[in-house]
């Protein structure tokens, strides 16, 4: 095995198209596979009327300037993100069940009428059938953050494409979604129902979580410790996203502070500020 990490520096479905076509294909039965048996209560219910309590509301600017990437490709994504949000908006995340993104929305295909949007692979961004659809998935995560719901699958890019325009959002706090193993599923452990509703206006898509009960506390979102780092000849990005749990009716105490996430990814542009340099990542792994 370790001759072949020396002999193959990429994965070996990145050498030919026929060998990625085997490789996603054979992800995707055996994940189709493990639906089955995994003994996962799945979200399915929906109701058109809206649960009491409002818990959190975000919403997403549709088209966003990306370095020099093709504005047709937005323009596209705005055309698959209104033909998945119908299959998710309005579902109910009762106790013990688990929200799958996958599930809900299932394969986007040019059957279903998605098009070629702008989706990050391999280190650089290119057009794909169903492009864009994770700004479904990014929004209802940053959601679910300010909620007691448990996030048990979440994948995101290993680089960052593009610099900060109008950032709104911590670095890293997106997830990447890829039909059907590349997943994002959250867990209700609580004994209430949650709801997502999601909808569009002019600019921008907008979504709600919301819950039966009124919580009696609130989340705040943060990040510590971000830096842009040089190794070697490469660029690299980090940072922390923490969680105070706060009471909502009181003074504000904090109750509760946890790290919810530890990001590093490799960047594809050159960063205006450079904090640490380092001559390898045995020697940034050693600083640790």
């Amino acid at each position: 095995m370790k001759i072949l990490r020396i002999i193959f520096k990429k994965p070996v479905s990145q050498y030919h198209p026929f060998l990625y076509f085997c490789a996603t294909r054979l992800r995707r039965i055996s994940r189709s596979i493990k639906w089955k048996i995994d003994r996962k209560k799945y979200a399915k219910i929906k109701s058109k009327i809206p649960l009491t309590y409002r818990v959190k509301k975000h919403q997403s600017v549709l088209i966003q300037k990306l370095g020099e990437s093709d504005i047709q490709w937005q323009l596209n994504k705005i055309i698959n993100l209104k033909l998945a949000s119908p299959s998710i908006t309005d579902i109910l995340i009762r106790p013990n069940e688990t929200f799958s993104f996958c599930q809900l929305v299932g394969n986007p295909t040019t059957q279903k009428g998605y098009v070629e949007g702008m989706e990050l692979s391999f280190g650089k961004a290119r057009g794909g059938i169903g492009g864009g659809i994770c700004q479904i998935a990014n929004l209802i995560h940053w959601l679910v953050l300010h909620s007691p719901l448990d996030v048990i699958q979440r994948s995101q890019h290993s680089f960052d494409p593009f610099p900060d325009q109008g950032r709104v959002l911590p670095f890293g706090s997106g997830a990447a979604i890829f039909y059907n193993y590349i997943d994002y599923q959250f867990y209700n452990p609580t004994k209430h129902t949650f709801q997502i509703r999601l909808w569009f206006t002019e600019k921008c898509l907008e979504g709600e979580l919301r819950s039966s009960v009124d919580l009696g506390y609130v989340y705040h979102i943060f990040e510590k410790n971000h830096a842009y780092l040089k190794i070697g000849n490469d660029y690299y990005r980090k940072n922390e996203i923490w969680r105070h749990k706060k009471e909502k009716y009181k003074s504000g105490e904090i109750i509760h502070t946890e790290c919810m996430t530890q990001n590093f990814a490799k960047v594809m542009y050159t960063p205006s500020k450079i904090d640490y340099f380092f001559d390898s990542i045995e020697d940034y792994q050693a600083s640790l």
